[in-house]
Formats: structure tokens, sequence, C-alpha cells
């Protein structure tokens, strides 16, 4: 078997295969692109402390505990990832790119990589959305003469004191890059295309829930997923509150063109700036799949559970509803239970 990626749920998937007895390098291999453990997060900007991270919940079988609060969640998160891969012995393969996935011979699948060719019956990819970056296309964007960035390439506050930046995007990295670059900005814009929507009330277990099965019925359709904090809204903290009360999350809408100073609506309000911060989110990291023929026409896969419709030997770990940190070790056991029925040629419950 092959798992595509080793973050969480590449991790998870791998712990679970150990568990069922499969051994690494004789039954499993897994394959990271990265440089070295962490998964998305050993790219994470500096000023995103652990303290700050929401949600991050422990990968199985292995608690994070005494975890300075005040760390980069990047190196953290790196080390317990590593710590973790040398425990259960997972033997994760990097770098190596994952080009293609094929079809072969024999009703086994071809994975072709930069390190060689792997010949499987079942793959899990678990490749989630780091490395697809969603900027959109806005007319005049070419034009700007100041500098654009998207999340993915964000540095940390410090390097935007003295300049004038505009931020686009309403979810969780937008509201987080507002509230840390507005003491050193000149001045901050939000911008987003719909209204944000802020919680209030706890995250409890019943409105989780809620939240995955809205977003676990589109890739039921085959639709692309969406994240679970565009279903849940942003939750309405002490740090949200003040933002709002010092005017930093003070919104506008989606702005109609960018201009070589700034951007500019179409009733001719007009703000300059020196930066454009593109917080817009990610698309899922499924490219090589595409040999398959695997996505719907709503450009999607379509998935039940984990499982690929179309394809029962293809699983889609930390894809869609499974993309949260308890989604992908929930996600990364039913996939391998679901794999061992497949090899075992027993039915695959729908």
């Amino acid at each position: 078997m092959v798992v595509v990626g080793a973050g969480q749920a590449g991790l998870s998937s791998a712990y679970h295969l150990r568990r069922a007895g499969y051994e690494p390098d004789r039954d499993v291999v897994v394959l990271d692109h990265s440089p070295g453990p962490g998964g998305a997060w050993q790219f994470r900007w500096p000023s995103l402390t652990y303290g700050k991270v929401h949600g991050m919940h422990a990968l199985p079988g292995m608690e994070l505990t005494d975890a300075d609060p005040a760390r980069p969640s990047a190196d953290v998160i790196t080390e317990y990832f590593s710590t973790y891969e040398r425990t259960f012995d997972l033997r994760v393969r990097r770098p190596v790119k994952v080009q293609a996935v094929r079809e072969s011979v024999g009703g086994r699948l071809l994975v072709e990589t930069s390190a060689g060719t792997w010949a499987t019956r079942a793959l899990i990819n678990a490749t989630g959305t780091w490395d697809r970056p969603f900027w959109p296309r806005c007319s005049g964007q070419e034009t700007f003469r100041g500098r654009q960035l998207h999340t993915a390439q964000y540095p940390g506050p410090e390097e935007f004191a003295g300049q004038r930046v505009v931020v686009v995007g309403g979810g969780a990295s937008g509201t987080q890059h507002l509230l840390e670059i507005a003491p050193y900005a000149a001045s901050t814009t939000w911008v987003t295309r719909r209204p944000p929507v802020f919680r209030e009330g706890p995250f409890d277990e019943s409105v989780g829930r809620a939240a995955v099965a809205l977003v676990e019925e589109r890739v039921r359709q085959g639709l692309p997923p969406k994240s679970v904090v565009s279903v849940t809204g942003l939750p309405l903290n002490d740090a949200i509150r003040q933002g709002i009360a010092d005017g930093v999350l003070d919104r506008l809408p989606m702005f109609d063109r960018v201009t070589p100073e700034g951007v500019e609506w179409s009733d001719g309000r007009r703000v300059d700036a020196d930066v454009i911060l593109w917080a817009t989110g990610f698309r899922a990291s499924i490219d090589h799949l595409a040999p398959l023929k695997l996505r719907e026409p709503g450009g999607g896969i379509r998935v039940e559970g984990t499982r690929a419709v179309a394809d029962p030997r293809i699983h889609l770990v930390g894809y869609g509803p499974s993309a949260s940190t308890i989604g992908a070790n929930r996600a990364g056991r039913a996939a391998v239970r679901d794999i061992r029925r497949l090899l075992a040629g027993e039915p695959v419950a729908a």
C-alpha cells in the first residue's frame, strides 16, 4: 500500500496500518514531498505560536504534552511529528514528489514519483491543501506596483511595518493576519467577498457534527469541499471583539479592480496600498490523481466516508469533512478498515 503525504492525515493512516499488522517498507510505503517532518505546519509563520493554534488534536497513540504556548507552532508540531514517526517506526520517505497515479495491469495502481515507481493495490491520499493556495483573479491584478502575496507566503507582521496593507479574505487566517499586522502597518483594509459571520457561544460537539455534516454532503455530491470554518463562522473571542472595537475588523465588500496604486470599487471608492495579502484559502492538492479521472462534473471527487466512489482503491484522508486534525485521525482509522476489507475481498460498506 502507498500513503501519499505525512501530515496529520498521513501519519494517522500510517499508524493505523501499522496497528493492523502492515509492516513499513514490506507492506506499506509512506511518501512525503516535504524536506522534513511536520506536514504543512513546518511552513507556518513564526508569529503563529502554539498558543494561538485552534483545535490541534493529538495524533493517535501519543499525546502532545507540555508544549510551550509561546513557541512557534511550526517548531512545536514539527518536533512532535518527528518524535511520532520515530516512536512508531513509520519510515517516511522524503523528499519524494508524487507526480501521477495511473492504472496498471492486474488491478494495481502505478504511483509515479521523483524517486521511482511503486505498484499498489490501494492508496491513501493525504496530501492536504497547503500546496495549492487559491489566488482569485481580479481585473487589473497584474498592474499593481506593490507586493502581492498569499497566506502560504506570509512572513509574520514585522515585515509590513509602515506599509498600507489590504487583506482579502473572511476566514480565520485573514482575521489573524489583520490583528497581527495592524500594530505595525501604516494602515490596514479588510476586504471580503461575503459579510463575515461571527459565531457566538461555544463550539461544542453538536455544532461540530452539524458543520462536518454540511461539508460531508458536498463531497458526497462530488462538489469541491469547503472548509469546516466556512460553515461554522468565526469564533467571537476576546481578540476578535477587540479588533472590531478598534476598527481593524471593519470589513469592506470586495473591490472591483486592482490599480497600479491599490484597489478600487465601482462606486469610486479607492484605497492606496503597498501590499495586497490574499488570505483566500487553499484547494485540495489532488492533481496527481487526474489520470484516474475521479473528478465529478461538479469539480470534486465524490467520496463516501474516505473512499472515492469511482474507485474503491483510493481513499482520501484529510479531504473535506476529515480536514480537521481530529477528523483526520478518525478518517485514517476508517480508511484502513475499509482497505483491509477490500484486500480481503469483502464488501465495503457504502
